[in-house]
């Protein structure tokens, strides 16, 4: 007699994997967001991060929460009534003497304490220097997922995970990376990435306080001063309301003058892709993309820049995008909200020139 037929074995994918949250995990809920800041100002990616977080929240209809530490006389209270207008709900604050100043140690305990007794789903933190540092060991310490320099955050719906995307593969490709069996689902995005949520100065939030239990002798680092760097305000392109950028169809650094001159009469700032930045053209805090800055001006001219996915990622979020090309096929056409076809070094000069009589006849206008 024949054996009856196996089952028929159900797919790998999505409709085949058990997507029920282990019991262990399901206490989780709240999404936080990791509140930076250094002498006595918040970084605006933190309230980028609260916008994201509130749609996040109520799309699993649950609380925002922000973590914020610091020493023992700074203005914690503060930031987080300021939190609670750009939509969180709690604020849980450790004060410290040891957390005057950001220091891995410390503030890895700080948050990684707030987290494992408090027990948020999602934490997000802003993909800066500190954020970078801390996001990594606070992870390792809590041995949990992180994805790094997210361009898009949101809920599967399958699942409920943090569904958050990347660029990956050299910046060729976007993937969507889920932690399904770990708490907290961390997630990094840089500054510019989400747009600033609107201010509703009604709103109010409950403050919780928090012990941190270290000492300094505990600590392996000091810090002994702050020498800030002189130059590091002289280009701040990721604010910049108008930009002109460069690609290498401008061919040579004589010719990338012509972006510096149109972004000097509107009163604009100068961004480059990769490859011109590696040529010398122009430095290395002027490269707009996924390995340079990001980007979300009011204008952005795109000037000999073909559009690819690297660069694409940095400025797509820009209010209008104008792109000028010889190429009718360069992918930059495709996302671009006006495009120009022909020759960068003869339209940049015609736009300054156009430019130039409109404000001169603005000017006299209001004489």
């Amino acid at each position: 007699m024949n054996a009856p037929a196996a089952p028929a074995k159900k797919p790998a994918g999505r409709a085949g994997r058990n997507l029920e949250l282990p019991k262990h995990l399901k206490a989780y809920k709240g999404v936080w967001v990791f509140i930076e800041h250094d002498r006595g100002h918040v970084h605006s990616v933190s309230w980028e991060l609260l916008g994201e977080a509130r749609k996040l929240a109520d799309t699993l209809g649950s609380r925002v929460g922000i973590a914020v530490l610091g020493g023992a006389n700074e203005p914690l209270e503060q930031f987080a009534a300021e939190a609670f207008t750009y939509g969180a709900d709690d604020a849980y604050i450790v004060h410290d003497p040891v957390l005057q100043g950001y220091r891995n140690e410390p503030f890895t305990k700080g948050l990684t304490d707030l987290v494992n007794r408090h027990q948020p789903e999602i934490l997000l933190l802003g993909a800066t220097s500190m954020g970078r540092d801390l996001a990594g060991s606070v992870a390792t310490t809590l041995l949990t997922g992180l994805t790094a320099d997210c361009t898009e955050l949101n809920i599967d719906p399958a699942s409920r995970a943090l569904a958050a995307t990347r660029p990956t593969f050299g910046g060729s490709l976007l993937c969507t990376i889920m932690t399904l069996a770990y708490r907290p689902q961390m997630a990094t995005v840089r500054p510019r990435v989400m747009p600033m949520p609107l201010r509703d100065a009604e709103r109010t939030g409950n403050i919780v306080h928090g012990t941190l239990g270290m000492v300094e002798t505990d600590i392996v680092t000091r810090l002994l001063d702050f020498i800030p760097d002189a130059s590091s305000n002289r280009i701040n392109l990721p604010y910049a309301d108008v930009i002109v950028s460069g690609g290498k169809g401008l061919k040579s650094p004589e010719n990338f003058q012509l972006a510096f001159e149109l972004a000097n009469v509107l009163g604009g700032e100068v961004g480059a892709t990769r490859p011109c930045v590696q040529a010398g053209w122009v430095e290395g805090e002027r490269q707009v993309g996924q390995t340079g800055k990001t980007v979300r001006p009011k204008l952005y001219i795109a000037a000999g820049i073909s559009g690819a996915i690297q660069h694409r990622v940095g400025m797509e979020s820009a209010d209008v995008i104008v792109a000028i090309n010889t190429d009718p096929n360069a992918p930059i056409f495709d996302f671009a909200h006006y495009g120009i076809v022909g020759n960068a070094l003869q339209v940049l000069p015609a736009l300054k020139q156009a430019f130039v009589e409109h404000l001169t006849r603005r000017r006299k206008q209001v004489a």
